[in-house]
């Protein structure tokens, strides 16, 4: 009996002995700075990143430091991964979690595409299943992988105000997704109110649907309006490239985009 009961102790000393060195290895990672020749790379491939306060660069570069160290990059149709294109998408994933502890858990994988790639899916009505074939510039998996087109992801970050980034598209989706299904509510921040999310994110995905269908002038890309998630996600490229105009005419959403990735872009100089 007293084997049995040393070798659980011993298996539980274990366990907890992984778990402290896992975390002792993360809070390193998240402490680790840039070199001076990483941060150029980023300041110049993601202009955007040279805006952000300064109390939340030190951050950043934590942020991009466990993420380079989690994610496996895998080029595709020729496509050559570099330390440049590996640190432009670390750099705008990480923009969206970086000061807040949501983290890209279930991520392990990004496939970089020179460009926009064929993608297929399937699509059911009832009893009928129709496969489609689409061309696409990001693709988000629950649990991975994160499909990008590397000329639109640089593009992308490279034009910090016109309201459209593939990669702050795709990794709303993985936020989002953290909740147990992609719907367009992510787990929200303490002192978020559910029921208040409902009302302002909702209400501004219907009032968007009917500005779409009428053809009128909206603050969001009409794909916003194809199904709650992407409304979601395309809110998050308005509230990073254009946190003013978003705030001028969507108050209460961006209050709680702000709420939730803890972040005042209108702010940032």
């Amino acid at each position: 009996m007293w084997i049995v009961l040393l070798l659980l102790l011993l298996g539980a000393s274990l366990v907890a002995y992984r778990a402290w060195s896992k975390r002792r290895a993360r809070a390193r990672l998240l402490a680790t700075a840039l070199s001076a020749e990483q941060r150029a790379i980023v300041e110049t491939s993601v202009p955007l990143t040279r805006r952000l306060p300064t109390e939340l660069r030190g951050k950043l570069d934590g942020k991009i430091t466990l993420f380079l160290d989690q994610i496996e990059f895998i080029g595709c149709n020729g496509l050559e991964v570099t330390e440049d294109i590996e640190l432009s998408i670390a750099a705008q994933a990480c923009l969206l979690v970086v000061n807040t502890d949501t983290w890209f858990s279930n991520l392990r994988t990004i496939l970089v595409y020179p460009g926009a790639f064929k993608s297929r899916r399937k699509e059911q009505n009832g009893y009928v299943v129709t496969e489609r074939e689409t061309v696409r510039t990001g693709e988000s998996w629950a649990r991975g992988p994160v499909i990008l087109s590397w000329a639109d992801a640089a593009q992308g970050a490279e034009d910090t105000a016109d309201g459209h980034n593939v990669v702050f598209h795709e990794f709303a989706h993985q936020i989002d997704d953290l909740s147990g299904r992609t719907d367009g509510i992510p787990v929200l921040n303490r002192g978020q109110s559910l029921a208040e999310w409902h009302r302002v994110i909702g209400g501004a995905f219907h009032r968007h649907v009917g500005k779409v269908e009428h053809g009128h002038r909206a603050v969001f890309d009409a794909y916003g309006a194809v199904a709650p998630e992407e409304f979601f996600a395309v809110a998050v490229e308005v509230f990073f490239e254009q946190p003013t105009r978003l705030a001028h005419e969507e108050p209460e959403v961006y209050r709680q985009l702000a709420a939730l990735f803890r972040l005042d872009p209108a702010t940032w100089d």
